[in-house]
C-alpha cells in the first residue's frame, strides 16, 4: 500500500490514460443501456397497439423497427461495458452501472411521462455523488503486458480459494436451497447470480486485456489461457443470466434489482481486490473514501427503486382519495342456513364534497345506515314468510 505518511500530492496523481478510457467507456455504456430501455419500451407500446402485446405472449414487437433500435443500443452499451474492464479496474467500472438506472428513470420521466418521485430525484443525486467519489479515488490500472500475467494472478492461492468458495456456495444454493426456497426467498436466486457474476467479471476483464493487447499488436490468441478465460466467461454468463431470469420471473423487479446490484457489485469488488490487488496501491484514506462512495451509490439505488413502489401506491391511493370514491361493503344474499353469506360486494360511490353545506356528509352517513339495515330487513322478511 501507499505509505500513509506520504504527502497527499503523491497519493493523488490523477487518473491514468487507461483509467480515463475505462471511465469514458463505462459512462457510454450506462448511457446506451439506460436509453435502450426507453427505446425498447416505446417500441413495445407501438407494437402492442397494432398486435398482441409481449406481456400476453405476442411477438409483434419483432417487426417493430423501434424495438430493434433499442436492442442494438443495448448491445452497443454491453460492448462498451466489456471494453471498459480492459482499461480500468473493476472497482471503478462496476459501481458506475448504477448510472444506467438514473438515465433510464430520467428519460422515462421526460419521454414516457412516468412520474419520478421527489425521493427518486434524491436517489439519482446520491448515485451521482457516489460515482464521482469513486471516480476521483479509484486505483490506477496495472500495467499488464501478457495474458500470462493475468493467469498468474488468477492462479494465486488467495484467488483460487475465493473461486473455490464461490463455486462451492453456488452449488450448495442450486442443489440444496433452490428446490426448497427458490420460490419464496429472493436471496437464493440472486445469491447464485451474484456469486457467479463476480467470477464472470474477472474472466471478462482477463479476456478484455487479452483482446486489447492483441489489437495493439501483441497477439494473445495463441495462448491457451486466453481460450480458457473465454470458456469461463461463457459458462459464467449463461449461469448468471439463467438464474437472474428466474429471479425476475418469480419476484418483483423493484425488489430484485437493488438487491442484485448490491450483492453483485460487492462481490465483484471483493474478487477484484483479491485477484488484481487493487487496494495494495492505495492508502487507508483512499480505500475508506471509495467505500463511502460505494455506500452512497447503494443508498441512492435503494431509494430510487423504493420510490417506484411509492408512486404506484400513490396512484392507487388516488382512486379512493383524490377521485373521492367511497367503498362500502354490502352483504350478499346466499342460500346458506342463515340466508346470508359472509362475503359481500363492493359498491363505489362518488362522494359529493361541499365546503358550504354539511348535507353530503349527512347523506353519506344515512346511506351507510340504510345499507347496514338491508340484511336485517331481508332477514325479517324471510322470518315472516
Amino acid at each position: 500500500m501507499v505509505d500513509s505518511s506520504g504527502s497527499w500530492r503523491d497519493a493523488y496523481k490523477g487518473m491514468s490514460s487507461d483509467n480515463v478510457k475505462g471511465l469514458v467507456l463505462a459512462l457510454s455504456s450506462s448511457l446506451f443501456i439506460g436509453a435502450s430501455f426507453i427505446v425498447k419500451k416505446k417500441g413495445l407500446k407501438k407494437a402492442g397497439a397494432s398486435g398482441l402485446r409481449a406481456g400476453s405472449g405476442g411477438y409483434s414487437y419483432l417487426l417493430e423497427p423501434l424495438w430493434w433500435i433499442g436492442m442494438i443500443t443495448m448491445i452497443v452499451g454491453e460492448i462498451a461495458n466489456f471494453a471498459a474492464y480492459a482499461f480500468a479496474p473493476a472497482i471503478l467500472v462496476t459501481p458506475l452501472g448504477a448510472l444506467s438506472i438514473i438515465i433510464s428513470a430520467s428519460l422515462a420521466h421526460i419521454i414516457l411521462q412516468e412520474k419520478l418521485h421527489t425521493f427518486g430525484i434524491l436517489g439519482c443525486a446520491l448515485c451521482i455523488v457516489g460515482s464521482v467519489t469513486i471516480v476521483l479515488h479509484a486505483p490506477q490500472e496495472q500495467d499488464i503486458d501478457s495474458v500470462l500475467e493475468v493467469w498468474n494472478l488468477a492462479t494465486e492461492p488467495a484467488f483460487l480459494f475465493y473461486a473455490a468458495a464461490v463455486v462451492g456456495a453456488a452449488i450448495v444454493l442450486i442443489v440444496q436451497f433452490i428446490p426448497l426456497y427458490g420460490q419464496s426467498h429472493v436471496m437464493v436466486y440472486i445469491g447464485v447470480c451474484s456469486l457467479i457474476g463476480s467470477l464472470s467479471v474477472m474472466s471478462v476483464k482477463a479476456l478484455g486485456i487479452a483482446l486489447k493487447l492483441t489489437f495493439s499488436g501483441t497477439n494473445q490468441l495463441g495462448y491457451p489461457q486466453t481460450w480458457v478465460f473465454t470458456v469461463i466467461v461463457l459458462m459464467c454468463v449463461i449461469t448468471q443470466m439463467n438464474y437472474l431470469n428466474k429471479a425476475l420471473d418469480t419476484f418483483n423487479t423493484a425488489v430484485v434489482s437493488p438487491i442484485y446490484y448490491v450483492m453483485f457489485t460487492s462481490l465483484t469488488i471483493l474478487a477484484s481486490v483479491i485477484m488484481f490487488k487493487d487496494w495494495d496501491r492505495q492508502n487507508g484514506t483512499q480505500i475508506f473514501t471509495e467505500l463511502c462512495g460505494f455506500v452512497t451509490i447503494l443508498s441512492g439505488t435503494f431509494l430510487l427503486h423504493t420510490t417506484t413502489d411509492m408512486v404506484d401506491s400513490e396512484s392507487k391511493g388516488n382512486l379512493s382519495s383524490d377521485d373521492n370514491h367511497l367503498l362500502l361493503r354490502i352483504p350478499k344474499h346466499s342460500e346458506d342456513s342463515n340466508g346470508f353469506a359472509q362475503d359481500g360486494i363492493i359498491l363505489s360511490l362518488r362522494r359529493q364534497e361541499s365546503a358550504k353545506s354539511p348535507r353530503p356528509a349527512r347523506q353519506t352517513k344515512q346511506l351507510e345506515e340504510d345499507l347496514e339495515a338491508i340484511p336485517l330487513r331481508r332477514q325479517e322478511s324471510t322470518l315472516r314468510s
